[in-house]
């Protein structure tokens, strides 16, 4: 089931997959401003759980007229979709970006948290978004042919100025190299014909002046996070850690920044595991 929640300066284009009389789990997807392919995620999930997933601002079906970007209006959205499903508290399962974006949540409002699964999270806001980029940038050097990474730079620097087109062929790339090696059917599980240039350069900005996060010793609700032992991240993902000293983290073996597609029988089973289930 899809329909549009609405806040303030944007729609969000949102899928539920009920279970009456559960609690609730929101997906946060990557990028910034990638919707990705979550449904071995959700399907999984939506067995125990009421599952909702929502397109973030600024993308094809969740138009932001107003052009703003900044963590707070990212924070509100999570606040209206759990407002319009009637969720005092709830989990937050967040890959890549969508990890970050979880980790942001949860410094805003950590009393709304029931617990938080971070899948391959990155690192973290202002400088430590930069040093996380500049990983992102190595990850995919290492896994390039020439021509490909000639490429990729092409389409960044297009992206950068504004080309949508850009952007899709950087994240088709990127996308390609995550799975190159692993045996996935589908090679690029992101809706690329969803995105657009403004969401992803001007979210890349306020990621970069926001203030870093701090670390929050003691939280009430569980936190696990977990990344494949081939994945984007490198020094990097030491700022979750130290930010979350009593989470739970796992490095899952023959699998890089998917690993629900390349080590399906690990993944599902840390994320059980995180349940309870």
């Amino acid at each position: 089931m899809a329909i549009l929640v609405k806040n303030e300066d944007t729609r969000l284009y949102t899928t539920v997959c009920p279970n009456s009389g559960k609690e609730s789990v929101i997906l946060l997807h990557g990028g910034p401003g990638v919707p990705e392919k979550l449904e071995p995620v959700a399907e999984f999930l939506s067995q125990e759980f009421q599952v909702v997933y929502f397109h973030q601002r600024g993308t094809l079906n969740s138009p932001c007229p107003s052009g703003s970007f900044s963590m707070e209006r990212y924070v509100s959205d999570v606040n209206a979709v759990a407002t319009h499903f009637n969720l005092p508290r709830f989990h937050l399962f967040g890959h890549s970006w969508g990890g970050l974006y979880a980790q942001l949540y949860a410094a805003y409002h950590p009393e709304k948290l029931l617990s938080m699964f971070l899948s391959s999270p990155a690192s973290g806001t202002g400088w430590q978004w930069a040093e996380t980029v500049l990983e992102v940038v190595k990850f995919n050097k290492r896994k390039s042919s020439l021509q490909e990474w000639l490429a990729l730079v092409k389409n960044a620097s297009l992206g950068l100025l504004g080309s949508y087109e850009g952007y899709q062929g950087f994240y088709r790339q990127f996308a390609l190299n995550c799975n190159k090696g692993y045996a996935v059917t589908d090679q690029v599980p992101l809706l690329l014909e969803h995105l657009y240039a403004k969401p992803i350069n001007r979210t890349n900005l306020a990621l970069l002046l926001h203030p870093v996060l701090q670390q929050q010793a003691v939280p009430n609700f569980k936190i696990t996070a977990v990344y494949g032992d081939d994945d984007i991240y490198g020094d990097s993902m030491q700022y979750v850690r130290e930010r979350y000293p009593t989470g739970a983290f796992h490095v899952i073996d023959k699998s890089s920044h998917f690993s629900w597609l390349h080590n399906e029988q690990a993944f599902f089973h840390l994320l059980a595991a995180h349940y309870s289930l």
